[in-house]
């Protein structure tokens, strides 16, 4: 997968004063060289030494910016992702004070796991379809100065949508001229909810075509899927927990704490290794919000990756 118009530059948070690395018309494809969300910290050959050393301040670089032009505040830029070319090798890690269960796991733990186009092997008799995606894709805000790529805002960033691989289009409001598009944190799998904070997290090439919708007037993104996104798992069915209660955060938590009781009891795996297989594979889902005073969100386990 070669282009003529590779981007290599990098950058950590947003910032609408960043200089492009490219500019490019409405249309073209554009070919993107991601680092993993460490920054290349990590390897394929790294321990949980190298998990305590991480430099947070390289942590999730992003690929660009690229300046769109035409595009101008109100408009949408149009992202249809084309080809991912994967790297083979991708790692899993509990970072102290992050994720949906920070309070539950205070230790770093980290698992590497080697893939092919078709197949995850997060461990022998566990083998997830590789789904590769960008977990962080945007434009610069229109506030001044230096944003965190942390948390997700109305121009995109770290959205973490496991959906958006290859076919899809994905539609972001424009706030500066010209858009300021980047990308990155690729991963080659992820459940609905990453919860232990890091997905199969891996540096791939990207292709894209950066189209525009001008006038769009949207307040969040939007995207659009080709097909549905779990008929690649769905016949082998479900096994799903619950969490209940008045608060969706802590609904989750209880989910993914009965899950990963679930596959110790079921599975023998060690509660760490349980939750960062529900990071990579479990899909939470927002199954009732109407019927105060209580909520339910439901993890969903595919059993057909036990094999």
């Amino acid at each position: 997968m070669k282009h003529d118009q590779t981007i290599h530059s990098h950058h950590f948070g947003w910032d609408n004063s960043l200089p492009p690395a490219l500019r490019a018309g409405p249309g073209e494809i554009l070919e993107f060289a991601i680092l993993d969300a460490s920054g290349g910290q990590l390897s394929a050959k790294s321990s949980l030494a190298d998990v305590a050393a991480l430099d947070f301040s390289r942590v999730n670089p992003v690929t660009g910016p690229v300046y769109l032009e035409g595009a101008e505040p109100g408009d949408a830029v149009v992202v249809e992702l084309l080809e991912f070319e994967e790297s083979g090798w991708g790692w899993t890690a509990i970072i102290p004070g992050f994720g949906l269960l920070a309070s539950d796991f205070p230790n770093p733990a980290l698992h590497i796991s080697r893939y092919t186009p078709q197949s995850v092997e997060f461990m022998p008799g566990i083998h997830l379809p590789t789904r590769p995606f960008p977990g962080t894709i945007g434009l610069a805000p229109g506030a001044p100065g230096h944003h965190s790529v942390v948390p997700p805002r109305e121009v995109g960033g770290n959205l973490d949508i496991r959906d958006l691989t290859t076919g899809a289009k994905l539609y972001l409001p424009v706030q500066v001229a010209g858009a300021l598009f980047s990308v990155g944190d690729t991963h080659a799998a992820q459940g609905d909810g990453e919860v232990c904070g890091t997905a199969v997290e891996t540096p791939m090439r990207l292709r894209l075509r950066l189209g525009l919708w001008k006038g769009a007037n949207l307040r969040y993104p939007q995207f659009d899927l080709p097909s549905s996104p779990t008929a690649h798992i769905d016949s082998q069915g479900y096994y799903a927990t619950t969490g209940i209660g008045p608060d969706l955060f802590r609904a989750a938590q209880d989910a993914v704490r009965s899950m990963i009781d679930y596959l110790g009891r079921e599975y023998r795996l060690k509660p760490e290794d349980a939750y960062m297989l529900a990071s990579v594979a479990v899909d939470l889902r927002i199954s009732e919000v109407v019927d105060a005073p209580n909520w339910v969100v439901s993890a969903y386990l595919p059993k057909g990756i036990f094999y």
